[in-house]
């Protein structure tokens, strides 16, 4: 302010030019004018900014619209912005913006702020081919339909990626017990697979640390890696998706009377499609034909994990926590009873697995910022 008082004080004197002056205080002539307009006018405070504020606001609303606004918020609690501005529309032809609305209730306290989940990392796409019987297998959930009784049934299948060999298609509620009772069956009559390809949804996968479900805590300490396709991309497991549609096709059009005779239906087209069905992709040969045995046993008995000197190792408990540091750190509730790994970074902040799977990283606020797991494409994207 004192550059400008300057300025038109020397300006006064006559002593240099306009230009000369705005080169000296290093201002625009626009500047310039701008100030001896203001200081001509007679104002006291011609040197002070003017306030930034708008003199008006545009979308305003007058004390009877907000009262009306809140009274229709406290009659239909659960109406967001979008519906009273639909039920404003009712009454007015032009009703305020529903963002508007909106900062309206912010401002009168009848809006809480939803919790924002904090979201996992994205550990990238891994491609994942299986070149051989029993290096994959894929699982997933038929769509749900009812039988002509009325009934709910959910098809569980399983079937080997290579040799699209089907092990069952089987009607069983889509939980965590009876979906571990079928892989159970399907391992000691067909051994274990290196792999299974599944989505991302319950009780496969999980939205907890490393994507892990306790199903797939499970198949990780029997020997199996989990697979998990990118969300929304059931392209990434199409052939088992291909199956699902020949199976809907020639057992669910109509459907059975009841889920006893639908089930029936299933296992009848379990062995047609293996013993019977030239498959295309197969060279016209049948899935029995190109499938062998795993030669890795079902046991029963489940790994543990070797982890080396260089962990500090941890037992999560019932609620899903660890003792770290004096504190309890949240890990995730499907590892409970499990021992995971500690790995002190470059950085200070611990890296924490199960098994080789990275579950996250646990910074220095002593919260664990969530793995995604690598996802796991059929093949390479095309250049």
């Amino acid at each position: 302010m004192e550059q400008r008082v300057s300025l038109m004080q020397v300006y006064q004197t006559g002593a240099f030019s306009v230009t000369e002056l705005c080169r000296r205080f290093e201002v625009s002539r626009e500047t310039f004018y701008v100030w001896k307009r203001r200081c001509d006018a007679g104002e006291a405070d011609w040197f002070v900014d003017y306030s930034s504020a708008p003199q008006s606001h545009a979308n305003a609303l007058d004390e009877e619209l907000c009262e009306r606004i809140v009274q229709l918020r406290k009659r239909f609690k659960h109406f967001g912005p979008k519906k009273l501005r639909a039920k404003l529309s009712q009454e007015m032809s032009c009703p305020p913006a529903a963002s508007t609305i909106g900062e309206l209730l912010k401002r009168k306290g009848l809006i809480e702020a939803a919790r924002r989940r904090r979201r996992a990392i994205d550990q990238g796409i891994a491609v994942r081919e299986a070149r051989c019987a029993n290096d994959e297998w894929a699982m997933d959930f038929k769509g749900w339909a009812r039988t002509a009784d009325g009934q709910r049934c959910d098809p569980l299948t399983i079937s080997d990626t290579v040799s699209r060999y089907l092990f069952d298609v089987r009607i069983i509620r889509p939980t965590h017990d009876e979906v571990k009772a079928v892989l159970k069956r399907t391992f000691r009559a067909h051994g274990i697979p290196e792999a299974i390809r599944s989505d991302n949804g319950s009780p496969f996968g999980s939205t907890g640390a490393g994507g892990l479900s306790r199903l797939a805590v499970w198949l990780i300490k029997t020997g199996i890696e989990p697979r998990f396709i990118p969300p929304g991309e059931p392209e990434n497991n199409g052939r088992h998706e291909r199956m699902h549609r020949t199976l809907k096709a020639e057992t669910m059009k109509p459907p059975a009377s009841n889920p006893m005779q639908q089930q029936r239906r299933f296992n009848q087209f379990r062995n047609d499609y293996n013993q019977e069905r030239p498959h295309e992709a197969l060279h016209q040969q049948t899935p029995v034909s190109q499938h062998t045995q795993s030669t890795r046993p079902f046991t029963n008995q489940f790994q543990e994990p070797d982890y080396t000197k260089a962990h500090e190792v941890r037992r999560v408990r019932r609620d899903g926590t660890i003792k770290w540091k004096g504190k309890l750190v949240y890990i995730s509730e499907p590892l409970s009873g499990e021992q995971i790994a500690l790995t002190e970074r470059e950085d200070g902040i611990y890296l924490a697995q199960f098994f080789k799977h990275e579950l996250g990283i646990l910074n220095h606020k002593m919260k664990l910022t969530r793995f995604a797991p690598p996802r796991a494409k059929v093949r390479a994207a095309t250049p």
